[in-house]
């Protein structure tokens, strides 16, 4: 497996172009499944999550054409094959349950394994399949599959979530768009990725509204028809790396960066010491003088603190001036990265779902190990600040949510590759 090298330094300064949000890209190519007519995306990040979810697709009877050097996704569902997803797909990726929706709207039936992804909590199905069952839907789990029909139909329903879930509000939402009747979705969540979802789903004819507030209001029709709609920023990778200056030192501009997607985590910044400045392509930041000061950091739905910025935010607040607690109120496992960034002279101590953190003057290069998506990229941050080298290993977690990473950092001056192991 490769590993990225690290070698700490100086400042960053320059550009770094935001891709498109993985979360929403992963959101949206389910909904292929909803029509006859095709279905296009543009700004499609390019990751190997991408390519799981166009397997998965394809292995429905779906046509996926990635073009423009995969920024494109080109899709068509207008000869599905079948109805059952399979486990060897499914197992690698926490989003391709999002096909249960789609598939069980328009065929009435779909066999959907249980999920993989990160390890990083249970994350069980309850909310979704509840949101079915409610909608008309007849679900059995057998042999770790979801065996799902619909033999009436879906119709619609008032379904009101326990938690704001992101995952249970685009499964129910798509589902509904083809239900009889109203469905109002209580305690969605609020996230972008969200709101991207029911742009696109209008866009195919959908009648959806409230997207972005608690309440959502789907008006079920015949049917959807084909578009063409261009995803979201990615919010995650654009706080990623507006941590990386604040870390090292420097000014970069995040190009296609917007505020309204960060605004929890720059009034966080903000706190910190560091500056954060809305330009004509995006947003630029700063550290402000003097070393980060610490700040406590509380996980919670949009609008709050991303629980995906934790882990980032952790390796800023090892160097910061003073103590912070971060509290992790989403996933249960989710400071797995914190061991790691010990091993790097960082001084964390972990109780349950609180993390304090003691600032240090500099962490110290270490051999390190990733053990989620966003804790690889947190030690790899660590690593810019960081003296001497620090050696990332199982990275594979990296390129399920960002892509190019070597070449955005050292395009700003990091020193960062990749080594291909032997």
């Amino acid at each position: 497996m490769d590993s990225i090298l690290v070698t700490g330094g100086g400042p960053l300064n320059g550009q770094i172009p935001i891709a498109g949000a993985k979360n929403a890209c992963l959101t949206l190519m389910p909904a292929t499944l909803l029509s006859e007519e095709p279905l296009t995306l543009t700004n499609a990040p390019r990751l190997s999550d991408i390519k799981t979810m166009t397997l998965l697709l394809q292995s429905l009877g779906a046509e996926v054409s990635s073009l423009q050097d995969g920024q494109v996704l080109a899709m068509s569902s207008h000869d599905l094959t079948s109805h059952v997803a399979d486990y060897d797909i499914v197992r690698k990726m926490r989003a391709s349950n999002l096909v249960l929706g789609p598939m069980l709207a328009r065929l009435g039936q779909a066999v959907v394994s249980l999920p993989g992804g990160c390890a990083i909590g249970a994350r069980p199905m309850d909310l979704h399949i509840h949101g079915l069952e409610a909608l008309g839907a007849e679900i059995e789990l057998k042999d770790g599959y979801l065996h799902a029909k619909a033999p009436k139909g879906l119709k619609g329903a008032v379904i009101k979530l326990s938690f704001a879930s992101v995952g249970a509000t685009e499964n129910i939402m798509m589902a509904a768009t083809l239900a009889k009747g109203t469905t109002v979705i209580k305690n969605a969540a609020r996230e972008p990725e969200i709101v991207d979802l029911a742009d696109c789903l209008r866009k195919m004819g959908a009648q959806i509204e409230g997207d972005g507030s608690p309440d959502i209001t789907i008006q079920g029709v015949d049917r959807l028809h084909g578009a063409t709609h261009q995803v979201v920023t990615d919010r995650i990778e654009l706080g990623t790396y507006m941590l990386a200056p604040a870390i090292c030192g420097g000014e970069v501009e995040l190009l296609g960066g917007r505020i309204d997607l960060v605004g929890a985590f720059c009034e966080k910044l903000d706190a910190a010491g560091i500056q954060v400045t809305e330009t004509d392509k995006g947003l630029k930041v700063s550290r402000r003088n003097g070393r980060v000061k610490a700040v406590d950091v509380v996980t919670e739905p949009f609008p709050g603190f991303p629980t995906d910025l934790q882990a980032q935010m952790m390796a800023l607040m090892c160097t910061a001036e003073g103590t912070s607690v971060l509290e992790e109120k989403i996933f249960e496992n989710r400071f797995m990265h914190a061991p790691e960034l010990t091993r790097m002279g960082a001084r964390i101590d972990v109780h349950g779902g609180h993390a304090t953190v003691t600032g240090v003057e500099r962490l110290k290069g270490a051999p390190v190990m990733a053990t989620d998506l966003r804790a690889s990229v947190s030690l790899i941050l660590a690593g810019l600040a960081a003296e001497g080298e620090t050696v990332v290993s199982r990275v594979y977690h990296l390129d399920r949510g960002y892509e190019h990473v070597v070449r955005k950092l050292s395009g700003v001056g990091a020193r960062i590759e990749r080594v291909r192991d032997q």
